[in-house]
């Protein structure tokens, strides 16, 4: 979760929100099969991102090692595809950090995420002191009252089983997010979607590409602390293996705009990843047993009883490896007005829970709406942004271009 310090003006605070029903509307469970039958094996925006050209063989081979193509992208980037295996992913020259929307690469590396890294990965959280959206723009509405985040109920896969967590390198270190397995309308049944936040996966105006980026749906599916993970089954810490994306598109705006703390940015702070197991053939749909529809409708929020966001937050005082959720009413927090409004509940969820779904219930559905993308210092809100014609763009080009690879 992107942070900023400034504070928003306060015309007065939210009456807590009663009871709506949500958490037990939210069909997030209802998964085919448990996580240990059948399951896989660990294994760019807006205009910009319709230009890039992803060679049709972008997995790795049998040996975890690079196909040609994968090989002949990193050449034509002048990394030495040998040498990449050999570890010159963790170098992070400013020269040669990829930017653009068509030059995304993430080779597999075989056992790179071993549990012991994934958990010391840290949380993306930025708490620079931002000089924007410290003044109401015309569309605010009063700052909500926090609403301390709810630990989800265990196994994962059971209640949330399209929630996981997302892991990726940066500049940084090893780093962690949220994501939401989506329905793929092109490819029914069969979905290799999943939902993020744009800061996720790309740095913005000042950064490029980030490296290694994996997702493990219902991650610590017991919900066990950091002890007992260390004697825990692989099938407990990532119930549904290791899923890398070999393609990932966000808003061109976020490329172009956003920045590592404040609002730049932040109404576009979206991606889709395209995702594959290192092993098997099954798509995460059909592994995890289920994905949630996305809403493109920017629904008002004055229209919405309720939206509950779902994520893994590691800043403290959360540690990463649990499951939390925050149900509120919506409100509205304008940055800029030449942007989209975003949408803000009341939550204490803290950076890790970036990326990660904002549901509602619509009749006997329950869709995605939006992600989390920024909240306050002191971790009392999030905000989101609006899902409008830009998002279903980039949606729509991943789903036509990569869909049913």
């Amino acid at each position: 979760m992107r942070s900023i310090r400034a504070p928003f003006a306060r015309s007065g605070r939210r009456a807590a929100l009663a009871a709506t029903g949500l958490a037990a509307a939210l069909a997030l469970t209802a998964t085919a099969c448990g996580p240990s039958e059948d399951k896989a094996s660990d294994k760019a925006g807006s205009g910009a991102a319709q230009d890039a050209d992803k060679g049709s063989d972008s997995g790795s081979d049998s040996g975890g090692g690079l196909t040609g193509d994968l090989a002949d992208r990193l050449k034509k980037h002048g990394i030495d595809p040998d040498k990449w295996k050999d570890g010159a992913w963790k170098d992070w020259s400013k020269d040669d950090w990829l930017r653009e929307a068509k030059d995304f690469v993430n080779p597999v590396i075989d056992g790179l995420w071993k549990p012991e890294r994934m958990r010391k990965a840290k949380d993306p959280n930025k708490t620079i002191a931002a000089k924007d959206a410290t003044a109401d723009q015309g569309a605010t509405d009063p700052e909500p009252a926090p609403v301390r985040a709810k630990p989800e109920k265990t196994p994962y896969h059971e209640n949330a089983a399209p929630v996981g967590k997302i892991f990726f390198d940066s500049p940084r270190g090893s780093m962690v997010c949220s994501g939401t397995v989506v329905k793929d309308p092109r490819n029914p049944g069969r979905s290799n979607l999943v939902w993020t936040a744009g800061h996720c996966v790309h740095a913005g105006a000042q950064g490029g590409w980030y490296r290694n980026i994996t997702f493990v749906p219902s991650y610590n599916d017991l919900g066990k602390s950091e002890a007992a993970l260390s004697n825990a089954a692989p099938q407990e810490i990532a119930p549904y293996g290791q899923w890398w994306a070999d393609w990932v598109s966000t808003s061109g705006e976020w490329i172009d705009q956003g920045a590592a703390s404040g609002g730049a940015g932040a109404p576009y702070d979206y991606a889709v990843m395209h995702v594959k197991p290192q092993e098997g053939s099954k798509s995460l749909e059909e592994t995890v047993g289920n994905a949630l529809d996305v809403d493109f409708s920017t629904p008002s929020a004055q229209s919405v009883s309720s939206m509950g966001a779902w994520g893994y937050p590691a800043a403290p005082p959360y540690d990463g490896l649990m499951m939390h959720k925050c149900i509120d009413k919506p409100g509205r927090l304008s940055l800029d007005p030449a942007t989209p409004t975003m949408y803000r509940i009341g939550c204490t969820m803290t950076g890790g829970s970036s990326g990660g779904g904002w549901f509602r219930a619509v009749g006997d559905k329950t869709e995605l709406v939006s992600n989390t993308s920024i909240g306050p210092a002191g971790n009392t809100w999030l905000a989101g942004p609006q899902l409008g014609t830009g998002a279903k763009r980039v949606f729509d080009m991943m789903s036509e271009k990569y869909g049913a690879q």
